[in-house]
């Protein structure tokens, strides 16, 4: 062979092997990316929306290497630009974005405060603080979605228009993709909303039974009363006070503290002591303004008193009396009235949406939507709480304990139900547990049917253990919300109840009530394993950690 051909040979010779072996690179790779997209389709199949989980994990679809961890971040960075987004909408459309807009409050305007307490809450799951467990990112997981829910809610009392269709499509999208870095974090740590002692995180407890990270301050003060503390700001209508006004003073001793260095809020404890007398005011305690403290002269001494309701143009979050978001929220010694009363319809004395948040020994007054538990993790001791319609109501991971609880007299053709529970998601945490209460109907009731809830949401749950149901109660215990609507998937129990009200012979028979749950069922919603309480709640307060 002449040398000329033989050269020429040689290079067909490489071309051929260069392009064989592109097309088996070629090969693995679309082998290899088929695989990774394939495990992405299998994730998404185990959510409850996996055309958004598809959308959220694209990015992570052509990575062979991705962990579940990595699934997760991804679901939740996805998620974040989207609140984002979002928030700058409703900045735009809301009162704080437009000039010469009504004072009044608008559905618009709590997307803006729901839409900013959500940036928080991821930002705090992606950049978790030391001492952050599973329980933490689970619950404020499951918060920012009861907040897209709740957005979405209020634009109902928004005018029709484009602005607020093109928000409602926002938050309605949003609430899938949170919904999806709810279900992954479940897949990753297992610690799904099926509650159980196995899911406590790290619990660093002091010889007293106490968290290590309580302050020496925070063990006495809900022990103390007025007189034995030193408070921050005391407020006073007859002048011997700091303030005249509540609000005033909350304005006073939260500018006090600098924030922490992400804006979170201070961690310094904030104490306002409310003397004897009635305030006619409406109070707002700020995602920001975390770890206040209200402490009054007791029940029906230090009164707050407002009359909002849905009647008057307000949205039931807006309506409330009294509304804590800042995390760290106590109030003690209060008593908290919307006088709006039942023929106003939603009429909100209290809303909590701080974490760790405590309610004791206080009395919350209203008609229709009293107790608005919205979200996280709550603890209500010794408070009395009075009311018609789904008085207390919403989504937060609440146990109500010690409590008198009195269904009131409603409106002509209304009848009562106490609870109305808002889970919308099978993997969120939350639930109302109503423990070692009274339920006992006003001596006016006549033949009003009295029931301890019906399902608001699609996962609604509640349970009342260890309670004194009085006779109003009605037979079937539970009611309907409308149709047959949640029968199934809602989650209602019952254990150890006495009184006339409790016998479960004639209860409704639905899929998803528990009229006689088990010991170890019932222990799954104490304050030692719902709420965790063990770990947070300062020794002041008094309660049972199990049944």
């Amino acid at each position: 062979m002449q040398p000329k051909r033989i050269l020429v040979a040689w290079v067909c010779a490489i071309f051929t092997i260069l392009i064989v072996s592109k097309a088996t690179t070629a090969s693995d790779t679309n082998a290899t990316s088929t695989a990774a997209a394939a495990a992405v389709d299998d994730i998404c199949k185990t959510t409850e929306h996996p055309n958004a989980c598809a959308s959220a994990l694209a990015s992570a679809a052509g990575n062979p290497t991705a962990s579940n961890q990595d699934y997760f971040d991804v679901s939740v960075q996805f998620a974040l630009k989207r609140v984002e987004s979002a928030r700058a909408m409703a900045y735009n459309f809301s009162n704080a974005g437009q000039t010469g807009s009504s004072s009044q409050p608008s559905g618009m305007d709590d997307c803006l405060e729901l839409l900013d307490i959500s940036l928080k809450q991821l930002n705090d799951v992606i950049k978790p603080k030391k001492g952050t467990n599973q329980q933490d990112i689970c619950t404020w997981l499951s918060a920012a979605l009861t907040n897209q829910v709740t957005c979405s809610e209020s634009l109902q009392m928004v005018p029709s228009s484009q602005n607020r269709d093109a928000m409602d499509v926002q938050v309605q999208s949003l609430a899938k993709y949170i919904s999806t870095a709810l279900a992954l974090h479940v897949r990753l740590k297992g610690s799904s909303s099926d509650t159980s002692t196995s899911q406590t995180g790290n619990r660093r407890l002091l010889s007293d039974n106490l968290p290590a990270w309580l302050s020496a301050d925070d063990r006495r003060l809900l022990l103390a009363s007025p007189a034995d503390i030193k408070a921050d700001a005391v407020v006073a209508l007859d002048g011997t006070g700091t303030h005249k006004s509540i609000t005033e003073a909350i304005a006073f001793v939260t500018s006090r503290f600098a924030t922490d260095a992400d804006g979170g809020g201070s961690s310094s404890r904030s104490t306002i002591y409310v003397k004897s007398g009635t305030y006619s005011e409406t109070l707002r305690i700020t995602n920001k303004q975390t770890n206040v403290m209200l402490m009054g002269d007791g029940k029906g001494k230090s009164i707050v008193v407002g009359s909002r309701s849905a009647d008057d143009g307000y949205s039931t979050y807006e309506s409330a009396t009294v509304a804590a978001v800042g995390s760290g929220f106590m109030a003690k010694g209060l008593t908290i009235i919307n006088k709006a009363g039942p023929s106003k319809h939603q009429a909100v004395a209290l809303r909590v949406g701080s974490d760790k948040a405590v309610v004791y020994q206080c009395s919350v007054q209203g008609y229709q939507d009293t107790l608005y538990v919205h979200s996280n993790r709550q603890f209500i001791a010794e408070t009395d709480i009075y009311g018609t319609v789904d008085f207390i109501f919403g989504n937060a991971v609440a146990v109500i304990q010690n409590c008198y609880i009195q269904p009131l007299k409603p409106s002509a053709g209304q009848h009562d139900t106490i609870t109305a529970q808002g889970r919308t998601d099978p993997n969120q945490n939350t639930g109302i547990s109503i423990h070692k209460c009274r339920i006992m109907g006003a001596s006016n009731l006549g033949g009003t049917a009295v029931y301890l809830g019906r399902p608001w949401q699609k996962y609604s749950r509640t349970v009342v253990m260890m309670t004194y149901l009085d006779d109003s109660i009605r037979p079937e215990g539970w009611d309907k919300w409308t149709g047959n609507f949640a029968l199934s998937t809602l989650y209602y129990g019952e254990y150890g109840n006495t009184g006339p009200g409790s016998s479960i012979s004639g209860r409704v028979k639905w899929g998803g009530v528990h009229s006689s749950m088990s010991t170890n069922e019932a222990s799954k919603f104490t304050v030692g394993n719902f709420i965790f309480g063990d770990e947070w709640l300062p020794s002041g307060v008094s309660y049972t950690s199990g049944l």
